[in-house]
């Protein structure tokens, strides 16, 4: 009976996170669209995103428009962008006990990333937890996510072995063809 109430406890301390992602599809040279604003984890995923050298873009501001809810405005988005983001979240709320050693803050959140050039959702990210442990499961998926050096070329284009060098030889003379 104690190993169950052990095991229902654990259960209900652990966040609850749902991650779908396609591994080595994120090139981390191209140009990524992230929106303006929001909570602490759409403003965390931006600045991780620097600190990892992303290039990041957030849009031209082209029109607001007033209404008596809420403004709503409208971006143009470069066309060199090749991933979007978009975040849902919910308002972060305070739990000192619960997250004593990870951030105090809990978190309840949507996260995907797609390849605009492919059409394809490339991670979809539906988590609750504590910040810090968020953060660490963020650049998790991000390094499962990064496109390794041999991996950055275009789907359609197939890797090319270098061509053989062509060599004539005549008695006493090699002619090679290197470049």
């Amino acid at each position: 009976m104690r190993n169950i109430w052990t095991g229902i406890l654990c259960l209900l301390l652990s966040a609850c996170n749902s991650v779908y992602l396609q591994p080595h599809s994120l090139d981390t040279d191209a140009l990524i669209y992230t929106p303006r604003g929001g909570f602490t984890i759409q403003r965390s995923i931006k600045q991780v995103m620097d600190e990892r050298g992303y290039k990041t873009h957030n849009g031209v501001l082209r029109k607001v428009h007033e209404s008596n809810d809420s403004d709503r405005e409208t971006y143009e988005i470069s066309r060199g962008v090749r991933y979007s983001i978009r975040i849902n979240e919910r308002k972060e709320i305070l739990r000192p006990i619960w997250c004593i050693f990870n951030g105090f803050w809990w978190w309840n959140f949507e996260v995907s990333i797609s390849d605009r050039k492919l059409g394809k959702e490339i991670m979809s990210w539906r988590g609750r937890g504590c910040q810090n442990s968020s953060l660490r499961k963020l650049n998790n998926i991000l390094d499962e996510l990064e496109m390794r050096p041999e991996d950055k070329h275009t789907p359609n284009q197939k890797k090319r072995r270098p061509a053989k060098p062509q060599t004539c030889e005549v008695p006493g003379l090699i002619i090679s063809n290197d470049n």
